[in-house]
This record gives structure tokens, sequence and C-alpha cells, in this order.
């Protein structure tokens, strides 16, 4: 996953806890228990990141989640409409989210873990599919790697040498 450094103290961050796992250690003296946060931050704007955090208390837990999402901040192409600029597939692990763009109204189109992601990157108009594993965490992932992929029309163009509307045609 490419990952374009953010600076995050000029951005206004909302935060959204996807998910909180208890998890549980056998040792010699009885079960250590930990809680594990996934947590998706962004600025609505084409910021957005996720970062695990692990703890024996939730705040704790949620708060080294936060500061792992803030380090792991990437950008996202958007087009016109508030939308992915062309369909894509992100992997992560055995999970895979299929992005397709989509037209004004559409709306987001995306199950849970997915839609956190695509609420605070600030797109408005998304279908996407999870496809294979739908561990919650692979699937944040795997969204994240497929919106830091995505390329804008001028990107294409510039690599092919060629102008955007020689693309269209």
């Amino acid at each position: 996953m490419k990952h374009t450094i953010v600076d995050a103290s000029q951005l206004e961050l909302t935060d959204k806890v996807v998910t909180i796992k208890r998890v549980t250690k056998v040792v010699k003296g009885g079960r250590n228990m930990k809680f594990a946060a996934l947590v998706v931050v962004g600025d609505g704007n084409g910021h957005v990141g996720a970062g695990l955090g692990k703890a024996t208390e939730i705040p704790d837990a949620i708060r080294k989640g936060k500061d792992a999402a803030i380090k792991n901040m990437i950008t996202v192409a958007l087009d016109e409409n508030n939308s992915v600029t062309h369909d894509f597939v992100g992997k992560f692990g055995s999970a895979s989210v299929l992005l397709k763009k989509s037209p004004e109204g559409t709306g987001i189109i995306a199950g849970g873990p997915a839609r956190s992601v695509c609420e605070l990157a600030g797109i408005k108009n998304i279908r996407t599919k999870s496809m294979g594993s739908n561990n919650k965490q692979n699937v944040v992932f795997a969204t994240l790697s497929g919106l830091s992929q995505l390329k804008t029309p001028e990107e294409v163009a510039k690599m092919r040498g060629k102008s955007v509307e020689d693309l269209k045609a």
C-alpha cells in the first residue's frame, strides 16, 4: 500500500471505531485480557487512514488505534461527483473490495467496514462489494489499499504521454 505523507496537524479529523475485540492470552498464571480496537480517521475531504491499537483498557486501545491511523493517512483521488475516479479492486490478505464509480445521487452502497472508510474519506457516491474474507480488519485495509492506488485522469494522461482529451476519445 503506498502512503502519501499527509500533515494531519492541519486537518479537521473525525474518527470512528469499527470494531473492538477482547483478546485473551492464556499463560501459566491464568488468562491475560487485552483489547484490540480498529479505528478509522478522516477529514471528509479526501484524506483517510486506519489503525489498530492494542491495550489492557478500551480507551487506551482506541487512542493507540487513532494515533496509528493518523500515521497511516492516505490521499484519495475523487472526481466531480465525489466518487472514485475509476473502478478498482483493493486487496489485503484474503479480503478483496471492489470499488465502483457511481453517478451523483447513488449514495454510499457499502458494508459496515468499507462504509466507514468511504464516509470518512469524503466519498459521497460509490458502490462496493466485499469479496473473499469478511474479516473487518482485512476489509478496512483492503478498502484503503484500493483507494490509495486510484489515479486521476491527469496522472494517467501524464504516464501515457497524452492529454486528458485523448484518453476520453
